[in-house]
């Protein structure tokens, strides 16, 4: 049996089931002609919150494209995965010296620990440091390749396609500004992922990072890219008032301004709040018992105004021990929660 709730906390409030009067359908309709009104010249975009991985914007967000080095995203976070020790040396192979494009130029049998490549991979763009670090962690290109593709399908990311871990133009190498988003929602949840893309500069081996993002936009810079095939492509990230945003930009000339301008946009139109708390007590009727229980984490959710007003929660008796019963958070009768609650 499922039952509407009311939550009762210190301060007495409570969410009301009532009528859900648009779809998220039309409210992404509407964005995607913000955008062409807006004027924003890009072949995709998608704007998406971390933590509960919503969309606030979108543009062609499901398109197929190439993404140049936005790439490195995944190779990065394929890497730490793998890794048990960053400190770990490498000497350079002669397969990663001389690669085409951005480079640190690496020299054959220097020795680099995996923490100085991951750097030079993410503030300078180095392909000869992707390179490296594939054929470190895998026997060939092709293996590492199908490393990165297991890490976007953990991400979600199930429209992408990886045959390289620098993004040089590469038949059947491909994303969408969604999946981009996604995979980098992902590897922003690991914290030396996090430091390393916000670091302006690397003392260790003088490199500065070219992304502006991090030095004149405020931001959390993640990756840029760019290839005459791929055109100007950009994934950047901010935080605000709890809330951490990523925005993908694909093929867009103004990548800088756009990501800036889209940026600010969504943090003007939604804000992070806390839905239910591990402090708030549910009443689930059973039979003809009543019994109180609690879920064990705060759920927090990016809403813009009014949509409060929208939300319906539905909470189920469960018979498991501890386990009491099961909340579900619906908005325009999308899930989007569920947790079991506990007993008191």
């Amino acid at each position: 049996m499922k039952r509407h709730v009311k939550i009762w906390t210190s301060a007495l409030c409570s969410f009301t089931s009532t009528a859900i009067i648009f779809s998220v359908a039309n409210l992404q309709g509407n964005r995607v002609k913000e955008a062409f009104a807006q004027n924003i010249e890009a072949k995709a975009v998608c704007v998406m919150e971390q933590n509960s991985r919503r969309i606030l914007f979108e543009l062609n967000g499901d398109t197929r494209l190439p993404m140049a080095s936005t790439t490195k995203i995944a190779t990065a976070v394929t890497v730490l995965n793998l890794c048990n020790d960053i400190k770990s040396e490498i000497k350079i192979p002669n397969a990663a010296v001389g690669i085409e494009g951005s480079s640190v130029y690496l020299k054959e049998n220097d020795v680099y620990s995996v923490e100085d490549l991951l750097y030079g991979l993410m503030l300078r763009s180095g392909n000869d440091c992707a390179t490296a670090l594939a054929l470190y962690f895998s026997e060939d290109i092709s293996t590492f390749s199908a490393k990165m593709n297991e890490t976007a399908q953990k991400a979600g990311a199930f429209a992408t396609c990886f045959q390289n871990p620098h993004g040089l133009p590469c038949k059947n190498h491909y994303t969408t500004a969604r999946d981009l988003s996604l995979i980098s929602c992902y590897a922003m949840e690991n914290p030396l992922f996090k430091e390393i893309v916000a670091t302006e500069y690397y003392e260790p081996c003088h490199w500065k990072n070219k992304n502006k993002m991090v030095t004149e936009y405020n931001g959390i810079g993640i990756k840029t890219g760019y290839t005459k095939e791929a055109g100007r492509c950009l994934v950047s990230a901010a935080e605000n008032e709890g809330m951490t945003v990523i925005c993908t930009v694909l093929s867009c000339p103004d990548m800088y301004r756009v990501s800036n301008n889209l940026i600010k946009d969504v943090f003007s139109s939604f804000r992070y709040k806390k839905i239910i708390g591990k402090e708030d007590v549910f009443n689930i009727v059973s039979g003809d018992k009543n019994i109180c229980g609690k879920i064990k984490e705060d759920f927090y959710y990016p809403m813009m105004e009014g949509e409060e007003n929208q939300l319906e929660i539905i909470t189920k008796p469960i018979n498991n021990g501890e386990i009491v019963g099961q909340i579900e958070i619906y908005l325009s009768k999308r899930l989007l929660f569920c947790e079991n609650l506990y007993k008191l």
